[in-house]
């Protein structure tokens, strides 16, 4: 009401009101400002916003040249991101000592501050379970029931948190692809986070889980928050696609009718080759384009009428490869 009361003055000012806080805001607030507001979110640094901070914005107007021209220096720069996320705080900070103080902070204040006082949840323990389980499911589909028998809550607990973890920004959601959308709502997500830095934290792999066996997933992670961003406000979903034969891709990108499979590999590639999951969309949907990307081959080929694109990853950052 008081902002409400502001904006109806008519000042020739405009105000920026901040805050991660959304359940509690949205809980306490009852005057919608409809009309007298527009609404931004702010994710992490992206990888972009990073290297360039990195190299001091040397090239922030020619990027893609540089991630081209410099290939081993990018790749670096995504061990490094992939390590650490892109927290402002911890990508300033120079040393890993540092830098784990910064995202333990966040962590320990989001669990104490965030979750145990503004969403009054009293088993503090079961939530932050919660949180590492599904941060080494990162890229896997959910089961409400595992979750509630590991956890030791109810299915209809593991659904709350799971709500509050994405009005809080932690974690994000996809559901499956199906043309049928009732069976797209009854179907396990696959969640993922929004910094991978507090998922790596979570599981005590901050600082080096590019090295380890689960880095796959946190590259699929990071593909899909770039994803996202891209897409942003274009009216484009992301859903994942798995049959009941275990064919699986790892994103689908739709509008209307117009499908595109975006498949994740973190492996060095050498050729232009296709799995046998990829094939099964491309014979079921017959998309015109699908896309793999990956950390630097870039190739083609052609599979009935759709056409395979095998790209790096900074490209799926720079261009507008789906509409070229």
């Amino acid at each position: 009401m008081f902002l409400k009361g502001i904006y109806d003055t008519a000042l020739p000012y405009k105000f920026i009101i901040s805050g991660s806080g959304s359940v509690e805001l949205k809980e306490k607030i009852h005057e919608s400002l409809a009309g007298r507001k527009a609404m931004f979110e702010i994710f992490p640094v992206s990888f972009s916003e990073f290297v360039n901070f990195k190299t001091e914005y040397k090239y922030s107007n020619r990027l893609d040249d540089y991630f081209a021209v410099e290939s081993k220096k990018t790749l670096e720069f995504l061990a490094e991101y992939l390590n650490f996320g892109g927290y402002p705080r911890v990508v300033t900070e120079d040393t890993l000592e540092e830098k784990t103080r910064i995202i333990s902070e966040i962590y320990s204040s989001y669990m104490e501050k965030d979750i145990a006082y503004l969403l009054k949840i009293e088993k503090l323990n079961a939530f932050n379970s919660l949180v590492k389980i599904l941060a080494g499911q990162t890229g896997k589909m959910v089961n409400y029931s595992e979750l509630s028998n590991t956890v030791g809550i109810s299915a209809a607990t593991v659904r709350n948190y799971l709500w509050y973890l994405e009005k809080t920004f932690i974690t994000e959601a996809i559901s499956p692809y199906f043309k049928n959308a009732r069976k797209e709502i009854t179907k396990a997500p696959v969640i993922y986070f929004h910094d991978i830095g507090f998922r790596n934290y979570s599981l005590g792999l901050f600082g080096r889980a590019a090295e380890t066996d689960g880095s796959g997933f946190v590259f699929q992670n990071f593909i899909f928050n770039v994803l996202k961003i891209k897409f942003l406000f274009s009216g484009a979903k992301i859903n994942y696609w798995r049959t009941k034969e275990k064919a699986e891709v790892d994103f689908v990108a739709s509008w209307g009718d117009k499908l595109i499979p975006i498949e994740v590999k973190y492996a060095d590639i050498k050729k232009p080759e296709i799995n046998r999951s990829l094939r099964s969309f491309i014979e079921k949907y017959s998309p015109e384009k699908a896309f793999i990307v990956n950390k630097s081959f870039k190739g083609s080929l052609i599979v009935g009428k759709t056409e395979i694109n095998f790209i790096p990853f900074w490209e799926l950052i720079g261009k507008d490869i789906f509409n070229s």
